[in-house]
Order: structure tokens, then C-alpha cells, then sequence
């Protein structure tokens, strides 16, 4: 079973964020499963290389949308964003370091932040976007 499942209370009706969104999702659940597996430190740098390229990816475009469209509380949205690649970055160079390793609650982590994220800030924009055509 995967640790994280996508469900439609996911959904910022938004086809392009939505499939991102799924997307980490994988990605996460790559890095959960490669962790339960006992994959070596490669496969699991691999993955979590992965899983900050894409989401950088996606901050990028999750903002452009609401920077063009004028969303009000883009600056703090884009806090939230730079505060958590801070975070994953900070926690990949201590693995490459070989000061910590790889573990569950790194995964449990990321999904909580992901599911928190997209329920209580993404769901801001939603509306907003919405507003504009932006489906």
C-alpha cells in the first residue's frame, strides 16, 4: 500500500497543478518504497533528487500562475515554498554528508507537509484562480 494516496479533497480543480500534485504523490511513494525496500544510498539520492528537481518545477509554475493572475497572498505562498525546498535541501546535503540517513519519517514528513500544503494553502488559490478561467 502506498504512504501517500491521492483522493479528490486533493483537487485545487486545476489540471495542471492537480497532475503535478499526483505526480510528487509518486514520487513520494517511489522514495517510501525504496526506503522499506533497503535500496542503497544511490537509489534513494536518486529519488530524492527526483523529488526536489520536480517539485522546484512545480513551485515554479504554481507561481507564475498566480503571479500573472494577481494573486494577493503570492508572497506569502512563495514563502511557504522556499521554506520547505530550505528544508529538503538542507536535510539532502546532510545525507550526501553521510551525517544522516535516509528514513520513513522523512517520507511521513513530506507527505504530511505535501497534504497540509495542498489542503491549507493551495486551496486558497484555488478560487481565486478558478475566478480567472484557470481550470
Amino acid at each position: 500500500m502506498a504512504l501517500f494516496e491521492w483522493s479528490d479533497k486533493y483537487s485545487v480543480n486545476i489540471n495542471e497543478i492537480d497532475n503535478q500534485h499526483k505526480k510528487i504523490i509518486n514520487i513520494i511513494n517511489g522514495l517510501h518504497y525504496a526506503m522499506k525496500e533497503g535500496k542503497g544510498r544511490e537509489a534513494l539520492a536518486s529519488i530524492l533528487q527526483s523529488l526536489i528537481d520536480y517539485t522546484k518545477t512545480h513551485f515554479t509554475d504554481e507561481e507564475r500562475l498566480m503571479n500573472i493572475n494577481g494573486y494577493p497572498e503570492f508572497s506569502k505562498h512563495r514563502a511557504a515554498h522556499e521554506n520547505l525546498v530550505k528544508q529538503v535541501l538542507d536535510f539532502q546535503q546532510k545525507f550526501k554528508d553521510g551525517n544522516i540517513m535516509v528514513s520513513l519519517e522523512l517520507a511521513g514528513f513530506l507527505k504530511d507537509w505535501l497534504s497540509k500544503h495542498i489542503l491549507e494553502t493551495d486551496k486558497k488559490y484555488a478560487p481565486f484562480l478558478n475566478s480567472k478561467g484557470i481550470m
